[in-house]
């Protein structure tokens, strides 16, 4: 007798609800001071998190930016694309701009991402010494920022990244819902 259940539609698909769920919680918190410029910034990310998902990939962008305001890199997810587990977008933004700054250090910067960060992720923003990340929703599964871990900002490391969160995450949370919906 065969089972009913189907590869891919497991715990994973239940995500883009809990997704919403989170951000229903997340929308009694006060409200952060987002400036114009980080929302600006954010729209771009959503814009690459669109591309992502018109690609197949899971709808995540990313956008790194420096101390001063200029855009240093934006990416998003393309690890089926470039058969590479590791290519995410912050990942991506990351490589292009230490490549640019020939540094793996990008102090100061800024780095607005659609989801919370996944453990790799958080771990290489810590590496070159981030300054500030800016996430839209959490990844209740992988999030290893807020949801399951506090890697960013952990006291027990030489460097920590100030973490915000929240800033468009409704739109992020839709993003993400109707591209597993569509994946059903």
């Amino acid at each position: 007798m065969k089972s009913a259940h189907k590869p891919g539609r497991g715990a994973g698909a239940r995500q883009p609800t809990r997704i919403t769920i989170e951000m229903t919680r997340m929308a009694g918190a006060p409200p952060l001071p987002f400036s114009t410029a980080d929302e600006s910034f954010m729209r771009i990310a959503l814009e690459a998190a669109a591309v992502a998902a018109a690609e197949g990939e899971v709808p995540v962008g990313a956008v790194l930016v420096s101390r001063a305001g200029e855009i240093l890199a934006v990416g998003r997810n393309q690890p089926i694309g470039r058969r590479d587990p590791s290519a995410h977008a912050e990942i991506a933004v990351l490589r292009e701009a230490a490549a640019k700054a020939g540094n793996y250090r990008l102090p100061g910067a800024t780095i607005y991402v659609t989801l919370e960060p996944c453990v790799m992720c958080a771990g290489a923003l810590v590496i070159a010494r981030i300054e500030r990340l800016v996430f839209a929703a959490r990844d209740l599964r992988f999030g290893a920022v807020r949801s399951k871990f506090q890697l960013a900002d952990s006291p027990l490391l030489n460097h920590r990244v100030r973490v915000e969160e929240g800033l468009l995450a409704a739109e992020a949370a839709v993003l993400l819902a109707r591209f597993f919906e569509g994946r059903r």
